[in-house]
């Protein structure tokens, strides 16, 4: 039978951390894009599609960091795309960010089948390698993950401790007020939402080059949706996302271990994450106040 030293170890925090660094990025993304009153619903088909990206980047050059980079170009290009439905044709946020979803589940799949000649996963490709810390607990990772601190650090700074962080609050929460007062209130938005994107594209990355070495679809698992509760548990607070994310990345580290254990139906074990982001959502969503009504803004 096994002990509670048994599924709790150094190696299952090291496995927080890994499962944390996704959702930690998209959660960030999710942060600037409502601060600045956009909804971004769509960050689970930016981290589907920058994962595919990264992946094809890394397969026709051999250089992982390529990848990324394409992984946080694709991310951009989408968040983008969502700032223009949102912000320049006012279209619905909701339906414009599911919009994504839908076509990086379809894209991802065909484009896998015409370049790997397969829809369900791809070659293996060259992966980010690991920097070895010598500190048990924390584990060998890769760069990414190391990165996953800084950002939610300088996410932090950015919008508490600076004066582009006031107008992107200012954006979100008094729109009107901030055009009166000479912001660019359209351009704020846009920067904001393709960030969003782009720090989705981050998570993407992580997952096919920092975590598998390559593309299966539907990867991402809901994560993108995961990183929305994250946002709303965090107060769309940059350090409080971050601790929400090693929460929900620790019941994924935790699921993971109890299957390898085989101490309870599996079918249980792959609902653990899901079933606790519904429970934050049903116990936190109505205790908080989002940063912004999220309507279109039209100037007057």
């Amino acid at each position: 039978m096994a002990t509670l030293l048994d599924i709790i170890n150094v190696g299952l925090f090291a496995a927080t951390l890994r499962m944390a660094t996704p959702i930690t990025f998209s959660s960030l993304g999710g942060i600037f894009s409502e601060r600045a009153g956009i909804i971004n619903v769509g960050l689970e088909g930016m981290m589907l599609t920058s994962a595919f990206v990264g992946v094809v980047g890394s397969y026709y050059t051999c250089n992982p960091w390529l990848g990324v980079l394409a992984s946080v170009l694709a991310g951009g290009l989408l968040g983008l795309l969502h700032a223009l439905l949102t912000v320049k044709f006012r279209g619905d946020q909701i339906v414009s960010g599911t919009g994504i979803n839908i076509f990086a589940m379809g894209f991802t799949a065909y484009m896998c089948q015409i370049i790997y000649g397969s829809r369900g996963a791809s070659a293996t490709v060259t992966g980010l390698e690991e920097i070895p810390i010598p500190i048990p607990i924390i584990g060998n990772h890769t760069p990414l993950v190391y990165f996953m601190f800084a950002m939610a650090v300088l996410s932090h700074i950015v919008l508490f401790k600076t004066p582009i962080g006031l107008r992107i609050r200012a954006v979100g929460e008094r729109p009107v007020a901030a055009d009166t007062a000479g912001i660019d209130v359209y351009r704020i938005k846009y920067i904001c939402v393709t960030v969003s994107g782009m720090l989705a594209g981050l998570g993407g990355a992580f997952l096919s080059l920092g975590h598998l070495n390559l593309f299966a679809w539907g990867m991402t698992g809901g994560r993108g949706f995961i990183a929305l509760a994250a946002m709303i548990f965090g107060s769309w607070m940059p350090l409080g996302a971050f601790g929400a994310s090693l929460l929900f990345g620790f019941a994924d580290a935790l699921q993971m271990r109890l299957q390898a254990l085989g101490l309870l139906p599996p079918q249980f074990i792959l609902a653990i994450p899901y079933i606790l982001t519904i429970a934050v959502l049903i116990g936190f969503a109505r205790k908080v106040t989002p940063p912004s009504d999220y309507k279109p803004y039209l100037k007057g």
